[in-house]
Order: structure tokens, then C-alpha cells, then sequence
């Protein structure tokens, strides 16, 4: 008769019943053919209700460790053949995952602080799409993402960025990485991407990995230059015109025409225009967007709520030409919306209700005040001596030059030494001639107030004792 020892379990008895049948099975304690007791007589023997035992047989038969023959009972299956797995085994193979540095004080982290997230808000929100969207919650979205979501960007870019733009225009993805690959499959990989240089790296990796052909334009002080268009033979430009990353750069209008001209004098030609964070130009209106200027559909439109909200919200969008959304809907609409529906009826409601642009007045005048906070100290402090600051009206970083004969390479690995991560300009040249311009990036979005001053004392201790070197 078989008896366990119920007496000490952790977790409900029927699961305990179940594992402890399947170990004596998958160890040859049990064996094949063997009649299992009656759910009367093991209940009776062991103290337990005949309800936990079905429940537990009823698992068994289900993953077929066990079978049952009408008006005669249970027995054990022959399983010759499937995987034994050994209890309470710890696996560990030699899986190697990259580990990110951590950093007391972080001046390259594009965070946001978890302290300006509106919380209660979408909370609130979050609660009412659950109880009054049940139906529309369970639905499949549409490959562009939900039409509320979609009209609500639109009616978001008319009011705030100028542009005229139809719902249906809008693709929806789970990042601004995903979307990516929509491009490349509509344009086709067998097109030259030019990217600005210095620029960002991650992207020259996206589109390697999609096996397209990139190409590095060099920048002026009004951004990506025509020349460097044309240099590169490229058929599609990806750039940052209203806030160049990590220049900070805001391309003004007269390059744009330049630009749009660059794209209009051949068949084929594209821009992709990253916005990535429009929505924190300090000081002035916005420049209008290349997309908004554009009369011949050249101009592909991408924008992101990561810098907005939060990086872990991962919900990105792009504005097609029509011409591109009329051949997405024709070629690509198989695909399934990487965002789930709960996420895009809360984001629709939030950004409806007004909620989403007093986030962003609310950010914007905490991100000039964060701003000038920092700007404030380092002019206050030894630093003003040994460094300078380049500042811009759009963005949440700036640039510092140093003054120093250190190599860019040597200044942060004592930065690092002091718990202090920062990066430089040069780090972001695409090629091997890097410009040695001492210039550091000092991003504030997620740079905890608190630690401003200790983070300032420490960089000026560090740039004291290499100066002396």
C-alpha cells in the first residue's frame, strides 16, 4: 500500500500527492502496469479527502504518467522513452550574460526618475480601461495598434508638433527598434543607410543585424551636411534634426530644405526623422518637423513615449508617407501589434484626457530647473577654472569641455575608478578619425538631485589629481 508523510508539506496536498506519485514512477518505484490504490482506499489509508486524490490522478493521466481502464482503476504507463527529469536538481550551463556596469553616480543614463512617473494617474486609469474595456480588451488589435491610441497621436501632433496627420498613417510597435524592421522591409535591404556621425551606435548595430549597408555623413554645426549625403551614395537618411544625439545639435530650417532637396533629386531616396525627445525643447517653440515641410512623401516619422513616461513603457510609433502606409497595409498587415491592448487603451486615455501634456509641462519645467540646478554648481565649483559648458534649448543632456592633455580614454577610466560614469563625443564617432575635443556628456534625466553635489566634489578631486599628472 503506498503511504506518504503528509504531516510536513509545503503547498496544497494534492500537488504534493502528484509530484510525490511522479518521483516514485520516474525512479522505478512504481512500475509499469502497476495498479494503482483505489481513491476510496488511498484516502482511507492516508487521511486525505478522495476529491485531493482525483485531482492528483487526474494530473498524472494528463501528462500521461498514468492511465485508467473503466470499472477497474488506475495504473502506471509504460514511459520508456520520455525525459526523466531529477528532483530538486540545480541546473546551470555555461550561459553567458552580458552584466551592465553600476554606477554610484551615472551621468550617461537616460532613465527616468521612478519619483516623476504619474503613478496615480495611470493607476486610475489603468483600473477604468480593466473595468469598462473588457470586450475591446479581449480583441485582436490591428497590425497599426488600436485606432483610439492612433487619433490620440494625431491629435497630439496637431496641437503640439503642427502636423497634419491620419490615424491610419500611424504603425504602433513595441520600441522604436522594432519599427526599424518595418522600414527596412518596406524600403527593401538592399538600399545604403546613411547615419549621423557622431551618432548613435546601437543603430548602426540594428540595421547590421538586418544586414543593410551603412554609411557614416559627417556633421557641421547645423548637423548632417548635404555633402556627406552625397558622399555616401546613401539612399536613406536617418537623423535627428530637432535634437541631435550627443551633439545636441538642432538642425535649422534653411539645412532641412537642403536636406528635402538631398532626398527629392532621386527616386528612392528617404528620411527617417527620429523626434525622439520633441518634447522637452526648453526654452521657444518647436522647429517644425521635416515631416511637416514635406511635399513629395519623403519623410518617414518616428517618435517614442520612453523619454515622455518611462524607457519601460516600450510603446514607439511612426508616421508613414502615404504612399509607405498604403503598401504596409498591402504587404505587412499579417504582422500582429507588438503592444498589448491594456497597455494602448491606458495610453489612449491618458494622452485623451489631457493627462499626457501636463505630464510634459510639468517634466519640462522640472527638467530646466534640474538643468540650471546642475549648470549652477559646476560654475560654482573648482570646475568653472578647467571646463566649459555648451548649452542647448532642447533635450535633457548637455556637453562639458574639459581642459586637460588626458586622452578622452584616460579621463573616464578615472571617472570610473571614483564611481563616476560619464561619456565623451568622441565615443560616439562612427569611424576611426575621432575628433579629440575633450567634450563630455552630462545627461540630468535620471540624476538623482541628492547626489549632485557629491558627484561634482568627487569630478573635481578626479580632474585635480590627473591635471597634477
Amino acid at each position: 500500500m503506498i503511504t506518504y508523510d503528509f504531516a510536513h508539506i509545503d503547498g496544497s496536498i494534492y500537488s504534493y500527492l502528484y509530484t510525490c506519485i511522479k518521483n516514485d514512477i520516474l525512479s522505478g518505484i512504481l512500475k509499469p502496469g502497476e495498479k494503482l490504490p483505489s481513491k476510496r482506499t488511498f484516502a482511507n489509508n492516508n487521511g486525505i479527502s478522495t476529491i485531493t486524490i482525483q485531482n492528483a490522478y487526474d494530473q498524472l493521466i494528463s501528462e500521461g504518467y498514468v492511465y485508467t481502464i473503466p470499472k477497474k482503476g488506475y495504473y502506471v504507463a509504460n514511459i520508456e522513452g520520455m525525459t526523466r527529469s531529477i528532483p530538486n536538481a540545480d541546473i546551470n550551463y555555461d550561459i553567458r550574460i552580458p552584466i551592465r556596469e553600476s554606477f554610484e553616480y551615472d551621468l550617461s543614463s537616460n532613465g527616468v526618475n521612478p519619483d516623476n512617473f504619474p503613478f496615480s494617474v495611470w493607476t486610475k486609469l489603468s483600473r477604468e480601461v480593466m473595468s469598462n474595456k473588457k470586450k475591446e480588451l479581449m480583441e485582436i488589435s490591428p497590425t497599426s495598434g488600436i485606432r483610439l491610441l492612433r487619433e490620440a497621436i494625431a491629435n497630439h501632433l496637431k496641437s503640439f508638433r503642427g502636423m497634419l496627420v491620419d490615424p491610419n498613417q500611424i504603425i504602433i510597435g513595441a520600441g522604436t527598434e522594432y519599427l526599424y524592421g518595418y522600414i527596412v522591409q518596406l524600403l527593401g535591404n538592399d538600399k545604403i543607410y546613411a547615419i549621423e556621425n557622431p551618432g548613435y551606435r546601437k543603430l548602426v548595430s540594428i540595421y547590421k543585424q538586418r544586414n543593410i549597408s551603412c554609411k557614416y555623413a559627417y556633421m557641421d554645426d547645423s548637423g548632417i551636411t548635404v555633402e556627406g549625403l552625397k558622399e555616401s551614395k546613401a539612399d536613406v537618411a536617418h537623423i535627428c534634426p530637432n535634437h541631435h544625439f550627443p551633439t545636441g545639435i538642432t538642425m535649422p530650417a534653411s539645412r532641412r530644405y537642403e536636406v528635402l532637396a538631398w532626398a527629392n533629386a532621386a527616386e528612392g531616396r528617404y528620411i527617417i526623422e527620429d523626434d525622439y525627445d520633441s518634447e522637452f525643447r526648453l526654452e521657444g517653440k518647436p522647429i517644425p518637423t521635416l515631416f511637416s515641410i514635406d511635399e513629395c512623401e519623403k519623410v518617414i516619422y518616428m517618435n517614442t513615449f520612453s523619454k515622455s513616461l518611462s524607457p519601460t513603457i516600450r510603446i514607439s510609433y511612426m508616421v508613414l508617407p502615404v504612399h509607405l502606409a498604403n503598401e504596409f497595409y498591402k504587404t505587412m498587415s499579417f504582422y500582429s501589434c507588438t503592444v498589448s491592448n491594456f497597455e494602448q487603451y491606458t495610453l489612449a486615455e491618458f494622452i485623451e484626457r489631457g493627462y499626457f501634456e501636463k505630464h510634459i509641462n510639468r517634466m519640462r519645467l522640472y527638467y530646466s530647473k534640474q538643468r540650471r540646478r546642475i549648470i549652477d554648481k559646476l560654475e560654482a565649483s573648482q570646475l568653472k577654472e578647467v571646463c566649459e559648458i555648451q548649452e542647448n534649448d532642447a533635450g535633457l543632456h548637455f556637453l562639458v569641455r574639459l581642459d586637460t592633455n588626458q586622452t578622452d580614454e584616460f579621463v573616464i577610466s578615472k571617472f570610473k575608478e571614483k564611481g563616476v560614469k560619464v561619456e565623451a563625443l568622441s565615443d560616439y564617432y562612427l569611424t576611426e578619425e575621432k575628433e579629440k575635443q575633450h567634450l563630455f556628456i552630462v545627461n540630468y534625466s535620471n540624476l538623482n538631485e541628492e547626489k549632485i553635489d557629491d558627484a561634482i566634489k568627487i569630478i573635481e578631486e578626479t580632474v585635480s589629481g590627473f591635471r597634477r599628472c
